[in-house]
């Protein structure tokens, strides 16, 4: 049995700041190019699964297709 077939629905919180930042992050975009607030956002949002950081230098962020 799936975990989804269990729950029902299953949403992963965000805050107001990281909608914000989703829709930005439709086309990839270089992680550098946003300020240091909205980096830490992001990060949060990588954590979280929703956000898919591509490369170690000079890393490129992509919204994950959820």
């Amino acid at each position: 049995m799936k975990v989804n077939e269990i729950l029902g629905q299953f949403d992963i919180y965000m805050s107001n700041d990281e909608k914000k930042l989703i829709k930005e992050l439709k086309n990839s975009r270089p992680l550098n190019s946003f300020s240091e607030h909205d980096q830490f956002t992001i990060e949060s949002l990588i954590r979280k699964s929703l956000v898919i950081k591509i490369g170690d230098t000079n890393p490129r962020v992509i919204a994950n297709e959820f």
